[in-house]
Order: C-alpha cells, then sequence, then structure tokens
C-alpha cells in the first residue's frame, strides 16, 4: 500500500484512471448480458472469474500463499465471510442494472467513502473531527431527503455502500493481496456456486445452454473484465499516493451516473438532483478535511478515517461491482 507521501507515478495514474472507468462502464456489459437473471450471471461471473485469476497465477507461478492459507482456519474463515459480502454486492449490483437502477448504484459509491468513515468510528473506535461530524450530518441528510422524495429508501445504494464498506474494513486485515484475496474468495465459495451454476444450466436451460453465441461469449467475459481492472487498479495502488487514489475511485460512479442518464434515459428529477448535491457535498467536506490533516501530520498520524484514505485503503484491496 502507498503512504500519503508516495511520489505520484504517471504510469499509476493511468492503471488507476483505466481501472475506475472500465468499473464505470460495466453497466453497458450488463445491458449486454441482461437476458440473464441476476443469479445465474453472478455465478456465471464468478465462475469464469476464478478460471482467469487461477490461469494468471499459473502464468506468475504465484502458488505459495495458497497452501500457507488452507493450513489457517482463521484466515479460511475471514475469506469466507468477505466472499460473502463481495458475492452479496455483486448480486444488487447486477440487479440495479438489469431493473434501470444505474443512478441508485452510482450512489452508493459514491456514499463508499462516507460509509468508511463511519465503520472507522462504530468498529475501530476512532474519533470524527468536526468536519467529519458535518460531512456525515450532510450526507444523512442526503439520503432521507432522498427517501422523501422518491417514497422509498435507497436500499441499493445503501445496500452496496454497506457491503463494500465492510468488505474493505475486514480485507485491511487480511495479509493477501488482491489477486490471491479474490481468488481465495471465490475458491471457498466454488464447491457451492459451481454446482449452482450447473443445475441452472442443464436442468433450467441456462444461458449456457440456450443462449446465442453472442450471448455465451460475452458471459466467457466476465472473467477478464472482472479481473482487468483489478490488475489495473493494483498497479497503481503501488504507485500512487492514498490521497489521489481516493479522489480518482470517484471517476467510476460519475461515468455510471452520466450512462444512467445519457444511455439508460433515467428519470432524474431536480428533486433528486438535490439528494445527490448534498452527498457531494458531504464528500467535498471530508476530503478537504483529509487533505488538511494530511498536511499537518506526518503521514503515519493521519487517520484513516478521511474519505480519501478510507476510500482507497478499502478499494486497494476490493474488487469493485
Amino acid at each position: 500500500m502507498p503512504t500519503s507521501h508516495t511520489p505520484t507515478d504517471p504510469r499509476g495514474a493511468a492503471y488507476a484512471i483505466g481501472a475506475f472507468v472500465l468499473w464505470g462502464l460495466f453497466p453497458l456489459y450488463f445491458h449486454l448480458v441482461r437476458a440473464v437473471p441476476p443469479l445465474e450471471l453472478v455465478l456465471q461471473r464468478a465462475a469464469w472469474s476464478l478460471v482467469f485469476l487461477l490461469a494468471v497465477l499459473a502464468l506468475r507461478g504465484q502458488w505459495a500463499w495458497l497452501g500457507e492459507s488452507l493450513r489457517q482456519p482463521r484466515r479460511l474463515r475471514l475469506f469466507a465471510l468477505t466472499g460473502a459480502l463481495i458475492i452479496g454486492n455483486w448480486l444488487v449490483y447486477v440487479y440495479a442494472m438489469q431493473s434501470q437502477r444505474v443512478a441508485e448504484a452510482s450512489l452508493g459509491y459514491f456514499i463508499n467513502p462516507l460509509v468508511s468513515v463511519l465503520l472507522g468510528v462504530v468498529v475501530l473506535k476512532e474519533k470524527l473531527r468536526p468536519l467529519q461530524k458535518l460531512a456525515v450530518a450532510v450526507a444523512a441528510a442526503g439520503v432521507l431527503w432522498l427517501t422523501l422524495m422518491s417514497g422509498r429508501l435507497p436500499w441499493i445504494a445503501l445496500v452496496l455502500a454497506v457491503s463494500f464498506g465492510l468488505y474493505g474494513l475486514l480485507r485491511k486485515t487480511a495479509s493477501l493481496g488482491a489477486l490471491e484475496g479474490l481468488a481465495l474468495e471465490t475458491l471457498i465459495w466454488a464447491p457451492l456456486m459451481l454446482p449452482a451454476l450447473w443445475w441452472i444450466t442443464t436442468q433450467h436451460n441456462g444461458a449456457l445452454a440456450s443462449g446465442p453465441p453472442s450471448l455465451v461469449a460475452w458471459l466467457l467475459l466476465a472473467g477478464p473484465l472482472t479481473a482487468l481492472p483489478l490488475l489495473l487498479f493494483s498497479a497503481g495502488a503501488r504507485r500512487l499516493p492514498l490521497s489521489t487514489l481516493g479522489m480518482v475511485q470517484y471517476v467510476s460512479p460519475t461515468l455510471q451516473l452520466v450512462l444512467a442518464l445519457w444511455v439508460f434515459h433515467e428519470p432524474f428529477s431536480p428533486q433528486r438532483l438535490l439528494g445527490f448535491a448534498l452527498i457531494w457535498t458531504a464528500l467535498a467536506i471530508v476530503s478537504a478535511d483529509a487533505f488538511r490533516a494530511r498536511a499537518g501530520r506526518s503521514a503515519a498520524l493521519v487517520p484513516a478515517t478521511g474519505a480519501a484514505t478510507a476510500a482507497a485503503v478499502s478499494s486497494a484491496q476490493s474488487p469493485r461491482g
């Protein structure tokens, strides 16, 4: 992981931006495979991701971590839990894509850094600075406003933000990198997911059995499309300061919001825009506070609850939706 004083490397910026652009364009991919039910699509994604990840690990000869992990029950329990969180995150994300709620999904990743701040307080017993308290209050007002305007809680955004925030928090305690961690999570759940995919395919005419060749090809690409931005992100994370990485992450939900409005033509009333504006204001406040704290302290003393730092730390070991 980079520190707050890691010098910016142009290659690192290119890698990180590439990763977040790919994640931001994911709604286009899910639109192409919208005929596949969400559960089956998540199973397909997990299966082909596992195939791709194992192939990459084989090419690199990176197997020492696997034997070590299998001898550590605590690590296996931890990655079983993080695997459940990321699979649940994927399932809700795919449902959002297929139910034309891309804007609400993007809101979840805008909220995520603020969830990381709250998790730092609730779980790690960290103290909020005054500006952080203000940011949380403004964000809460934004969520409340969106709830009142739509008549329902923006549950997709909240589930995505909380599940991803918890995933990042747990992965902070793990000793595996992003590539190995995702592979271990998928391996642990493979004994359940692969038989389920086989059953859907053979007994219920799943996409692999009855879909057109173009759809099957897109499904086979789910593995590389899942792992490629992760590999780009990992390369960028090693070359960029945390604060820069934390800010670049907003490329992804911003692109998703643009796609929701201009490509998928989702309704977006001025009242709804106000709710988003409140959350963007909260992000600006907490990001400014993080930069001010970084300027006034050494890297070792900057609290991990700053939005840029919290977002980067949680993202640095996490596959996105």
